[in-house]
């Protein structure tokens, strides 16, 4: 297992990505962080590096610049609200498996982090729509041929202090995030955790390759 990683993140531009991003810029076990983005995310750090590339359809032009890393931090997303089912598996299942199979055709020692949700459904046979293509996406990542694979199932996110890209929901409901943690433990986290959790699946794996809140929590306080 590696000490330090070379990380690629997607989704810096959204409170997910963005929350992670900052844990990965002041983690001492994260050497470089190459964040790729449909625009600029405002941000420089002396281990950051950013390619801007609309198409996440196709990234294939820009493959040649993702090698040498050991891990990918996909926080890439978009809700469900308002879209029909083939409109959200076309932006949810197939974006993240073209960019995880192109990933993994040039770099196979990586650990795949993949940002999914509580409640996704694994049997990809229930009702909720969204449950069972994320759950279709989190099956079908893991027969990857990465070094390996991690689906994480955050539920309610306190965003990390300076954050600029943040929900709009989040702004009137984050205030209830202490109520939530000492109500409901196992559906919240902080982001903060969220990002250390990754960092340390991929340096040390994990006996589950599911990652629920409360294991969230657990790898967070690891050293």
């Amino acid at each position: 297992m590696p000490e330090t990683l070379n990380v690629i993140l997607t989704g810096a531009t959204g409170m997910v990505g963005e929350g992670v991003l900052l844990e990965c810029l002041e983690n001492p076990h994260v050497e470089k962080v190459l964040i790729i983005n449909r625009r600029p995310s405002g941000y420089t750090h002396p281990k950051l590096q950013e390619i801007i590339h609309e198409n996440f359809f196709n990234i294939r032009p820009i493959a040649g610049q993702l090698t040498g890393y050991n891990a990918c931090f996909f926080c890439l997303g978009v809700t469900s609200v308002g879209k029909s089912e083939p409109e959200y598996y076309r932006q949810t299942y197939v974006l993240t498996m073209h960019f995880a199979e192109t990933l993994a055709d040039r770099n196979r020692d990586i650990a795949f982090c993949y940002v999914s949700g509580s409640g996704t459904d694994g049997s990809e046979h229930g009702r909720v729509m969204w449950a069972r293509v994320k759950g279709k996406t989190e099956n079908d990542l893991m027969k990857l041929p990465f070094r390996a694979a991690f689906a994480f199932r955050p539920g309610l996110l306190k965003a990390t202090p300076g954050q600029r890209h943040l929900l709009k929901a989040y702004k009137f409901f984050g205030w209830m995030y202490p109520f939530f943690r000492s109500l409901f433990p196992g559906f919240a986290s902080s982001l903060q955790e969220l990002g250390k959790a990754m960092i340390a699946v991929s340096r040390n794996g994990y006996t589950s390759k599911v990652i629920e809140v409360r294991d969230i929590h657990k790898l967070a306080a690891l050293p």
